[in-house]
Parts: C-alpha cells; sequence; structure tokens
C-alpha cells in the first residue's frame, strides 16, 4: 500500500475521481480504521501512566473510564477531553482523538475550543483548565 495521504490530499482525490470504489480502494491505507479503544490504550501505554491514574486525573467516574477504555462506552466530546488532559497529551494526540471518536476536533476561533487549547499547551490539568473554563463563563467539563 501507498503512504497515507493528508486530510486535503483525500479531498482533492475524492472530488476529481469519477469512481467512488476506485478512490476508496486506492485510499484504503490513509482512512482511520483504528478504534478509539486501540488508539487510548496506545496513548496511554505512551503516557506511561496506568489506567487508574489517567482515569482518576481526568475526574470522571472509575466505572465509565475503565467501560470507555474497554470499549463498552463512547463517552461525549468532553469526556474525551478529560481523558486527553488525564493521560497528559499534546495538542497533536488531543486532535487525533477527536477525530478517531468522529468529533470536531479543537478550533482556536471558538471560543471554548480556544480555552482548552492554551489549557493543553500550557500542561494545565482537568481541575485548572476547569477553573478557566468557568472563569470564561463555559460551565466545566462534564
Amino acid at each position: 500500500m501507498g503512504m497515507k495521504k493528508t486530510t486535503a490530499q483525500l479531498l482533492k482525490d475524492l472530488k476529481l475521481n469519477p469512481d467512488f470504489k476506485t478512490f476508496y480502494r486506492k485510499n484504503q491505507d490513509s482512512f482511520i480504521t483504528e478504534s478509539l479503544a486501540d488508539l487510548l490504550n496506545d496513548l496511554l501505554q505512551q503516557s506511561g501512566k496506568s489506567k487508574a491514574a489517567v482515569i482518576r486525573d481526568s475526574q470522571i467516574s472509575e466505572i465509565y473510564g475503565y467501560k470507555i477504555f474497554d470499549g463498552e462506552k463512547i463517552p461525549k466530546r468532553n469526556k474525551l477531553l478529560a481523558l486527553a488532559f488525564g493521560m497528559g497529551l499534546n495538542l497533536s494526540q488531543t486532535q487525533k482523538l477527536l477525530r478517531c471518536a468522529g468529533y470536531a476536533q479543537l478550533y482556536a476561533k471558538i471560543p471554548f475550543d480556544s480555552v482548552v487549547i492554551y489549557a493543553l499547551c500550557k500542561k494545565l490539568t482537568v481541575q485548572q483548565l476547569n477553573d478557566l473554563l468557568y472563569a470564561q463563563g463555559f460551565g466545566i467539563l462534564e
């Protein structure tokens, strides 16, 4: 198989290709195929933290957190963001996590997202992010 294409390259090819089956066959290696649970567990391993520590640092329910890691539950976007903070992910890793789950990536022009991006870049904790979100009138990650 060939190299993975960027989203822009895929979009260009998709617009220009008259036959979807051919497009799909030629570009299968560029699609996201990893499950959310697999990606979370890969990122967990890279973080060097235990599941228990990540779940605690994410400030989510222990039972719910384990179900997410086991692939039994698909969390809402904010819970996924909390897990990203609990694992200490960077912006790029967080964006990949959001894409994998089918959620909108963080976008700096959206006020809520800009707070989250700032907090990721400054390596804030979930509690510090929640304090900042609350101070800006956005509530907290729930």
